[in-house]
């Protein structure tokens, strides 16, 4: 196996995406040798390959960045309240030459397997550009969704048209212009995208398995003045998002639903409505823990939208009635719902008249219908949380294949260390807060925990740390019972794996919260590294 080996190293970071960036910038900084690879062609991870027409962050731009040098927080301006895909991009190429870290990484190049040396504790990575590295450590920051995921639909390949997936958009971008379109799915991706294709397009067909929750971004552009206020809060709004439960420093109502008058709790209401996007399954604590309160939620939800709405049999398709609203992850968007008022609009539901096949020219549906089309549009997401790492083969002690002990659902503990992979860390992924939480932040926290642990290891004189097989099997049960105790497992959500045939149904993220979370691990950190077996040289 030596003799193969093109290069060794400290550390090896695949990924090149907000937490891959953090990682990188992190460990170079204690003076460990770091390679980092990148299957895109340049920095931005989730951004370099979602450039779909409408791609929007749902986390307000302020906070979707990093808070780690206060020359970077001080000297970039955001334009607007949510920002788009092109400025988050310009803003990750910024971070990335600011802090010189394209030289560590080589891009347009996957890691296809990561193989154990158990005599040597270090991990043998290959390449699809066959190089083979050896390193100490193996750092995985491959994001939670960044493997598209598209449905076996019979006769798929025999479409005349052209098809894309918004996960996978062409960098020169698509003119839909005077073109019959068909949209399949209407998750975050298709909600943000229907609008602006159907301006484009000569007719737009819609194609819905489930209705979504979404609630209007209230996007605006940001002033001189609004930019010098935020920046001037900086410390403050990051001490609150710190210990908030989602990474951001918006506080939701302190008493419980019905603990307020009717005229109050409209009024939370309507301010969280009026911020926009994801923050309002946060209004009340009770909001996710009691159907009850969700149901109150829902029912001003449903108000507000059936009013953007002007044909009552389209609001019914697209209010949902299969899940409580803020179990899926809600949706931020850019008038959605009024695209469904113009005439070159149709909405199907795929509930009652599913997709039979694909042809040649278009759509067939399950009652016999045919929907001419020139274009389809795969808006079908991504085989989330593991769907990347999957695709690595990753073999620890043993030779055992990290997919094969993740078989039945993610087995981590911390969503750091998975026993039987010593010295393997997997970041922002599952059994973390993760995608439940501001990814920005989510990145600084487990950078700034693997940094310190690594300098703890080194400096205690050990040469390797993996998690112990009790404390994995504590910490899976930890996250199923905190998610049980929630409405969370009402909805059939990517978060379980439910959209991916054959997934185990596992709730994977860590549900209690950002704040809650950064104090778990840094009790283990302060502990001595409680759970994990340290291995001495």
């Amino acid at each position: 196996m030596n003799d193969s080996i093109t290069d060794s190293v400290d550390i090896v970071v695949v990924g090149a995406g907000v937490t891959g960036l953090y990682a990188v910038h992190r460990l170079r900084g204690l003076g460990y040798r770091v390679r980092g690879f990148e299957r895109g062609e340049d920095v931005g991870g989730v951004w370099y390959w979602n450039r779909y027409p409408g791609a929007r962050c749902d986390v307000e731009s302020v906070d979707y960045s990093y808070s780690f040098d206060e020359g970077l927080q001080q000297e970039w301006d955001w334009s607007e309240k949510y920002a788009t895909q092109p400025e988050i991009m310009r803003y990750l190429r910024h971070v990335a030459d600011r802090f010189d870290l394209r030289r560590h990484y080589t891009f347009g190049t996957s890691v296809t397997s990561a193989e154990l040396d158990e005599e040597r504790l270090r991990w043998t990575v290959r390449t699809d550009g066959g190089e083979v590295v050896s390193a100490r450590f193996c750092v995985y920051a491959v994001g939670c969704l960044s493997s598209t995921h598209v449905p076996d639909i019979p006769g798929a390949s025999e479409f005349g048209g052209a098809t894309y997936h918004t996960g996978a958009w062409p960098h020169e971008g698509v003119d839909f212009t005077g073109l019959r379109v068909g949209v399949i799915g209407t998750g975050s991706s298709g909600i943000q995208t229907i609008p602006l294709i159907a301006e484009q397009a000569a007719r737009l067909t819609v194609f819905q398995r489930s209705a979504n929750y979404s609630i209007p971004a209230g996007n605006a552009p940001l002033d001189e003045e609004t930019r010098a206020r935020q920046k001037a809060g900086y410390a403050e709004r990051r001490r609150l998002s710190r210990l908030s439960g989602g990474g951001s420093p918006h506080v939701g109502h302190a008493s419980r639903t019905f603990e307020v008058s009717e005229e109050e709790r409209r009024a939370a209401y309507e301010e969280r409505w009026e911020l926009g996007g994801v923050l309002y399954s946060k209004t009340f604590p009770d909001q996710l823990t009691d159907r009850a309160a969700n149901d109150a939620a829902r029912a001003f939800w449903e108000a507000k939208v059936r009013a953007l709405v002007d044909d009552p049999d389209a609001a019914d398709l697209l209010v949902p009635t299969d899940h409580p609203i803020g179990t899926k992850r809600i949706v931020t968007d850019s008038h959605y719902y009024e695209t469904f008022n113009r005439d070159d609009v149709r909405l199907v539901s795929l509930r009652g008249n599913a997709i039979e096949r694909i042809d040649d020219g278009g759509v067939l549906l399950a009652d016999g219908t045919r929907v001419e089309l020139d274009a389809i549009v795969f808006a079908t997401g991504f085989d989330a949380m593991t769907g990347a790492i999957d695709r690595i083969d990753v073999r620890g002690r043993g030779g055992r294949r990290l997919k094969d002990v993740w078989g039945e659902g993610p087995r981590t503990y911390l969503g750091l260390g998975t026993d039987g992979f010593p010295n393997l860390f997997n970041l922002t992924g599952p059994g973390s807060p993760s995608v439940m939480a501001n990814v920005v932040l989510c990145a600084e926290q487990h950078g700034d925990w693997l940094a310190a642990c690594l300098r703890h290891l080194d400096e205690s004189g050990y040469r390797g740390i993996e998690a112990s097989a009790e404390a994995v099997e504590g910490w899976v049960a930890e996250c199923r019972e905190r998610a049980a105790a929630t409405l969370f497992p009402a909805a059939d959500s990517w978060y379980l794996g439910a959209n991916i045939p054959g997934k185990p149904r596992v709730f994977m993220p860590f549900i209690g919260g950002f704040g809650v979370y950064g104090e778990i691990i840094a009790d283990v950190a302060e502990s001595g590294y409680k759970g994990f077996d340290l291995l001495s040289r």
